[in-house]
């Protein structure tokens, strides 16, 4: 898991909302960048200004697959002039 804090309330709202929806976020700190979903938006009590601690549960990058496309025509069995 990776922990990232900050004080910025327009990030926090962002990762609540990406929270909620279940969708991944992206973090990028001192370098590097952690996609993954949000697990915890926590507040931290004891600061002035407030600050947020954001849980962040990482996915491992996609590998890149080449797709082959076929022509729309070859092999088809359906035709736009069907009748009804």
């Amino acid at each position: 898991m990776f922990k990232y804090e900050t004080a910025n309330q327009k990030e926090v709202r962002r990762f609540r909302i990406a929270q909620f929806n279940g969708r991944p976020a992206t973090v990028k700190s001192g370098g590097s960048t952690v996609t993954g979903l949000v697990r915890a938006v926590q507040e931290v009590e004891a600061s002035d200004p407030p600050r947020w601690t954001i849980t962040i549960v990482p996915t491992p990058p996609k590998e890149k697959t080449e797709l082959l496309r076929t022509a729309a025509g070859a092999g088809s069995t359906w035709s736009q002039n069907a009748s009804r």
